[in-house]
């Protein structure tokens, strides 16, 4: 399994301040994706001139995860839940997020700590 992309994704309530803060901070809109999982929460995307990317969902609640972009979830899937990580109560019966472009799973490590795992299904600038 190789990762392809590793960096910080704040979820928010209200994503449009934070999305400010960031394009202050010389980040640009990369990709926004809409409507994904049963929350129907929106994704945007940010990069800087130095190639740093972060990632502002508008969803419910307030918490910031690690996004880990992988050329294969399954196998990134079974490497996490061999070290006791557990697949979060984000879908019936713990299914993997499509959005169309990619998949998803958000995974809890032992000492709580929270990856997003997707692997893209279609060429995206990351």
């Amino acid at each position: 399994m190789k990762i392809t992309s590793f960096n910080p994704l704040i979820v928010t309530e209200d994503a449009e301040p934070v999305v400010k803060l960031f394009e202050d901070l010389g980040f640009e809109r990369r990709h926004s994706k809409d409507g994904i999982g049963i929350n129907n929460v929106t994704d945007i995307r940010m990069k800087d001139a130095n190639g740093f990317h972060v990632d502002i969902t508008q969803g419910s609640g307030e918490w910031t995860m690690i996004r880990m972009n992988v050329d294969d979830l399954e196998e990134a899937l079974e490497i996490l839940e061999g070290r006791g990580f557990h697949k979060a109560r984000h879908a019936a019966a713990n299914d993997t997020i499509d959005t169309g472009s990619s998949r998803i799973n958000i995974m809890v490590s032992p000492s709580g700590y929270i990856f997003a795992v997707s692997q893209h299904s279609k060429d995206q600038d990351l």
